[in-house]
């Protein structure tokens, strides 16, 4: 038996509601999760930092959920301190967040977020024991993605 005009309207009517329905559901999901599946892994470099007197180098590792943050830097004359940290690192949104012992036993918290193909990283120690490592503590402090070879 044909359908109606009626039911024929009422189906399509049906089936573009559960599209646009699914279609949200997927773009939520993207929104909520997207951050988590981008790979963030790699090394990022300022050599021309704090005026071209210092070198600023931070690595992300990223293996499944687990991630780790690590950094140094040192002035380009080799005076004062040259600080090296690490610690654990989680994804949240479009933004890292991590925590870091340098080897002058500072510590802190930290962020980072993306700016195109360059990353902006945001340093703030919470516990400090050599005050010399603060000039490299920063906000917003650009680096570049280091090319693979």
């Amino acid at each position: 038996m044909p359908l109606t005009e009626e039911a024929r309207e009422n189906a399509g009517m049906k089936l573009r509601a559960l599209f646009a329905s699914t279609l949200t559901a997927i773009l939520a999901a993207q929104l909520c999760f997207g951050g988590a599946n981008e790979n963030w892994a790699g090394q990022y470099r300022d050599e021309k930092f704090l005026g071209g007197r210092a070198v600023f180098q931070l690595t992300i590792e990223q293996s499944g959920t687990a991630m780790q943050v690590s950094f140094d830097a040192a002035w380009v004359d080799g005076h004062g301190a040259a600080p090296e940290a690490e610690g654990p690192a989680k994804v949240s949104g479009n933004t890292v967040t991590f925590t870091f012992k340098d080897t002058f036993e500072n510590s802190g918290t930290g962020t980072i977020t993306r700016a195109g193909d360059s990353i902006l990283v945001t340093i703030n120690p919470t516990h400090v024991v050599e005050p010399r490592c603060l000039a490299f503590y920063g906000k917003n402090m650009r680096l570049k993605r280091v090319a693979k070879k």
